[in-house]
């Protein structure tokens, strides 16, 4: 083999190994990027998830209710005609029932109370049976207000029921199961599938509306309370009307 030849051969080795060099850079530097481009779509996903979720309705299913303690007697001797008595619906977590959210809102509200110095409300089934009968009555005549279409307001209803309850206070509320609500103050949607949801979400509307709140904690010029009753009723399609009825025995 001449001079020139064994030039023009070092020559193409150089050119392989060259050429091999430069393929196991391109291959690497495609894998960096490739990992650059998976990290950044993690990220992006983490960061972007919960707005992902909400918009598409895939929120993460919650527990069954707890237990509650019963808020107090439910046959009382003395209650309203139109009392519906038990209401319920069911999700795809729990049977949603109307006693049982009484229950967590009674609790609820005491716990409101107590964080604000205030004893505890004693639950007052005969209370609970009008404000039940005017949350079903707010349903069966379509509207949403203290005084029905009659202009009877609370003090009214009470009179109705063995002359009950002289002094007297009420919060109202309106919401659904099982579909986005508007969080109270418009912090994103929520959807109530239980029963300790949805009297969450109850008594937070009250908590972050100012009369309401007033009659809560006793602020302003609203007396001290003496009793309460919770009344629920839930129709056949979701939607869910609430009341809780304050007395006072003057």
């Amino acid at each position: 083999m001449d001079s020139r030849r064994l030039a023009t051969a070092e020559a193409d080795e150089t050119d392989a190994s060259e050429s091999a060099d430069r393929a196991l850079m391109r291959g690497l530097v495609n894998f960096l990027v490739a990992v650059v481009l998976v990290c950044s779509l993690a990220l992006g996903t983490a960061l972007f998830a919960p707005q992902l979720i909400d918009g598409l309705g895939l929120e993460e299913r919650p527990s069954p209710s707890s237990d509650v303690q019963p808020a107090g007697e439910r046959n009382p001797n003395v209650t309203d005609p139109d009392d519906p008595g038990n209401s319920s619906y069911e999700t795809d977590v729990e049977v949603v029932r109307s006693a049982t959210v009484e229950d967590f809102v009674h609790a609820a509200v005491n716990e409101r109370r107590a964080e604000h110095g205030l004893e505890p409300l004693v639950w007052d089934g005969t209370i609970a049976s009008v404000a039940r009968a005017h949350s079903e009555d707010m349903d069966d005549r379509d509207y949403f207000r203290h005084r029905n279409p009659d202009e009877e307001g609370p003090y009214d209803r009470f009179q109705d029921v063995s002359n009950y309850c002289p002094g007297y206070g009420e919060n109202i509320a309106k919401t659904w199961l099982d579909r986005p609500v508007e969080r109270p103050g418009g912090d994103g949607t929520v959807r109530h599938r239980t029963a300790e949801g949805l009297a969450t979400g109850l008594v937070n509307q009250w908590m972050n509306s100012t009369s309401h709140r007033q009659a809560i904690l006793e602020e302003g010029d609203t007396p001290g309370w003496d009793r309460a009753g919770v009344g629920v009723y839930i129709t056949d399609d979701g939607e869910v009307y609430a009341g809780q009825n304050f007395c006072r025995e003057w």
